[in-house]
C-alpha cells in the first residue's frame, strides 16, 4: 500500500475517508511484519484517524 499523506486527505469527505479507512485496515490485515506495507498502512490509517476526528 502506498502512503496517504495528509495533504491528499484534505479534500476527501466523509465517505471517501471512510472507505480509505477501510482499505487501509484491509491493507494492514494483509502485509508482513515488519515490511514497508505494514508501515504505510498504519501511517495511512493514522492520518486518515486524525483527520476524520479533526473534522468531525
Amino acid at each position: 500500500m502506498r502512503l496517504i499523506a495528509k495533504f491528499e486527505l484534505a479534500s476527501r469527505n466523509k465517505y471517501e475517508l471512510q472507505g480509505l479507512l477501510r482499505e487501509a485496515f484491509n491493507a494492514l490485515a494483509a502485509s508482513e511484519t515488519n515490511s514497508y506495507q505494514r508501515r504505510n498502512a498504519l501511517a495511512s490509517i493514522e492520518n486518515i484517524q486524525n483527520e476524520i476526528h479533526s473534522r468531525w
